[in-house]
């Protein structure tokens, strides 16, 4: 019926063994969550500066709490495996974009500047809403009516 090739005997294994492809083996062991968690929060304390470390930690904390009570189980390996995954970046130090150009480490594209941009805007409207009571959004004024 169907004949059997390497590409179909393939296996994810012997397809991410290079270090330039983007599929990539995953970790052999997990780690339960609150250890995982524990190397995280060690991980950005050594290895990223102080504002990187503040925002990282936050996202960390938020992350685990909302993921906390998930129940099945294929969504708990990919979250742990990735978080795994990430932790391994920060402690090699791959989190700085060696792959990059020799002096464009830590540039952004301008797409990148233009979505953080949206992204302050959001955070401070956010803010501003739940501050402050007298807040009241901008509305752009109505297009001049021709005559």
């Amino acid at each position: 019926m169907f004949r059997h090739t390497s590409r179909r005997l393939a296996t994810a294994s012997s397809l991410g063994s290079t270090t330039s492809s983007p599929l990539r083996t995953a970790p052999l062991a997990l780690l339960p969550p609150i250890p995982l968690y524990r190397r995280l929060l060690r991980a950005h304390r050594k290895y990223l500066p102080q504002e990187m470390r503040l925002l990282g930690d936050e996202y960390i904390k938020a992350e685990f709490r909302a993921h906390r009570d998930t129940d099945n189980p294929v969504h708990i390996v990919g979250f742990l495996t990735e978080w795994q995954l990430y932790a391994q970046k920060v402690e090699g130090n791959n989190w700085r974009g060696d792959k990059m150009e020799e002096g464009k480490v830590g540039k952004m594209s301008d797409e990148q500047i233009g979505q953080m941009y949206e992204l302050m805007l959001a955070i401070r409207q956010q803010e501003l809403e739940e501050n402050d009571p007298e807040y009241k959004p901008h509305t752009p004024p109505p297009p001049p009516e021709k005559e």
